[in-house]
């Protein structure tokens, strides 16, 4: 069983920063991949960023360039850096992972078979 929780959520202006942390804990296997996604109120849950077993890195289109995926193996963590931060990031980020990594995507949820709770994002202007 794989448990995620997610955490450094919070409320920022427009252009702000912040860094959010995901830590996994149970039976963690090599061929495990992460992602973020988020879900603002009203909307469907989307892909942000994620990165495979072998290190390589996705992003949306909507955050490239101002947000970096990455993580610490040895600690089991998987961190999202986000700057410039827009009013419509403003979002509910949670952190998911699969064994599945040929199948996943940030298109869809699904072939994500562990989430986090979720941290909190407020993005004002």
């Amino acid at each position: 069983q794989v448990q995620l929780v997610e955490s450094g959520g919070g409320s920022v202006q427009a252009g702000g920063s912040l860094r959010l942390s995901c830590v996994a804990f149970g039976s963690i296997y090599s061929s495990y991949c992460m992602a973020w996604f988020r879900q603002a109120p009203g909307k469907e849950r989307e892909g942000v960023a994620n990165i495979d077993s072998d290190g390589s890195k996705t992003y949306a289109d909507s955050v490239k360039g101002r947000f970096t995926i990455s993580q610490d193996k040895h600690q089991n963590t998987l961190y999202l850096e986000m700057s410039s931060l827009k009013p419509e990031d403003t979002a509910m980020y949670y952190c998911a992972a699969t064994y599945n990594c040929i199948s996943a995507s940030l298109a869809s949820t699904s072939w994500w078979n562990y989430w986090g709770q979720g941290t909190r994002v407020t993005v004002s202007s």
